[in-house]
């Protein structure tokens, strides 16, 4: 405003200077009109100087209050750390997070825990009144993707668990029922392991009985069937000879039958089976049902159990992936989770997950050499003809790629279960997945686990 009176004053004071400049001497009286008429110009150009003499001080002093003003803020600013990226300092961030427990999370995710349909890269939820923002660690575009497998696959029933091995980032969890029931299959654990189980025999054969993928080994009769007079030790006519690895690559029942009676015993496939989960319950976000095996003493039990050839070790399709990931994962198993952090109704940070390993099943060495033995299965195995157009593709040239499958039916041979657990690792081996695949098929097979595992694994290293 200042400046813009002085102008104004200035204008009015040149208009009256030109008007009285306008006044010829002649119309005036003599000499003294003359020389008023000078004095008042002189008058004039003096108030002129005046004016724009203060003008001039008060537009510097301005000038240097704001500048004064403006440096100050800005070196305040050069000292200060940089804002925070939440709205809410650390004090108040402590103070709100003290509330909210493990307990809290579980309390607030009921909502969502029967369903993975409601399931999402951010959630809103609910709990005594104050609402809460939920960011998971689900992959929009690939669970969009699986969803829509899953709906056209023709299966009874599906589920797929897609986690990060490294640091147990669940990605994707989707699951299908034909009738539309509201229930997270991925959660639970009422599916027959089958044949997912000889990674926990091989592991237990490596460690304990100190195997080696290359030991030999002899079995009788047909590789996919097991009966009593193919667990004997004597070698006949007809023996066959193979080793470990291609055994396992090729889910061999009988030679898995008899490690379980003279190599390993109750003892250790109890343990092993407790080293990877089984019997215990694995803490994750939502609740999920505890995979169960039951290890009997009887030579024939051992080798149903050895050999997943049973419909009374369960697994659910979580746990699937999770035995994958102790294998690329040298040995641990990273506990898996899903919610990223909580944000109350004011922004306020709640929880935030931090990677934790869950157990270390195997040692580094064993793990090693059960990921060969599941690449063996994709280049000779069980997985091979799903999975040798993937190794064929330029991009997955130098992929690490493994799986190992199980088929089993249910107790009144009405359904069959279909299992795929699968990994695929960049060259560098620093990025990866683990997937884990239940498929039950009726009367009639819809898409194969191994098929829905090899196209996620596609679709996922093309987003």
């Amino acid at each position: 405003m200042l400046p813009r009176m002085l102008n104004n004053s200035v204008s009015v004071v040149n208009q009256r200077a030109k008007s009285n400049m306008r006044v010829n001497v002649s119309q005036g009286s003599g000499w003294r009109t003359y020389q008023e008429r000078l004095q008042r110009e002189v008058r004039i150009r003096q108030l002129k100087r005046k004016i724009f003499l203060v003008g001039g001080v008060i537009g510097g002093l301005l000038a240097v209050v704001f500048s004064g003003a403006w440096m100050s803020n800005r070196a305040s600013r050069s000292v200060e750390a940089p804002p925070p990226l939440q709205k809410h300092s650390a004090q108040q961030k402590n103070t709100a997070a003290e509330s909210f427990s493990r307990q809290t999370l579980a309390t607030l995710l009921v909502p969502v825990s029967g369903d993975s349909v409601k399931l999402a890269d951010e959630i809103a939820l609910e709990n005594n009144g104050v609402r809460y923002t939920l960011k998971t660690t689900l992959n929009p575009k690939l669970q969009a993707y699986v969803d829509k497998l899953l709906e056209r696959s023709k299966t009874l029933q599906a589920a797929v668990v897609v986690l990060s091995p490294h640091d147990g980032r669940v990605l994707v969890m989707s699951g299908h029922d034909k009738n539309g029931a509201d229930t997270n299959l991925c959660l639970k654990a009422e599916y027959p392991a089958a044949s997912l189980f000889k990674i926990v025999s091989a592991a237990a054969a490596l460690e304990a009985a100190g195997y080696t993928p290359d030991k030999t080994l002899y079995f009788d009769g047909n590789r996919h069937t097991l009966y009593k007079n193919q667990l004997k030790q004597q070698r006949g006519r007809y023996t066959s000879e193979t080793q470990l690895r291609k055994a396992f690559a090729v889910s061999n029942n009988s030679i898995f039958g008899k490690l379980g009676i003279y190599a390993l015993g109750p003892q250790v496939m109890n343990e092993y089976a407790e080293k990877f989960y089984f019997n215990r319950s694995i803490p994750f976000d939502l609740p999920v049902e505890i995979s169960q095996t039951e290890v009997p003493d009887d030579e024939f039990g051992l080798a149903e159990i050895a050999s997943g050839f049973n419909k009374r070790t369960r697994v659910s399709p979580l746990h699937a992936a999770l035995l994958a990931s102790v294998i690329v994962n040298q040995g641990e198993m990273a506990a898996p989770w899903m919610v990223a952090t909580v944000t109350d109704a004011s922004h306020a940070l709640v929880y935030q997950a931090q990677r934790r390993a869950l157990a270390s099943p195997v040692s580094k060495k064993t793990a090693a050499d059960l990921k060969l033995m599941m690449e063996d299965t994709v280049v000779y195995g069980t997985g091979r003809k799903t999975f040798s157009k993937l190794r064929q593709r330029k991009m997955f040239k130098d992929f690490a790629l493994g799986i190992k499958t199980g088929t089993i039916n249910d107790i009144t041979d009405q359904f069959k279960y279909d299992w795929a657990t699968a990994f695929a690792l960049t060259p560098n081996g620093n990025d990866g997945i683990c997937v884990g695949v239940l498929a039950v098929h009726g009367e009639k097979l819809g898409i194969r686990a191994t098929e829905m595992a090899r196209a996620i694994i596609d679709y996922n290293f093309r987003l």
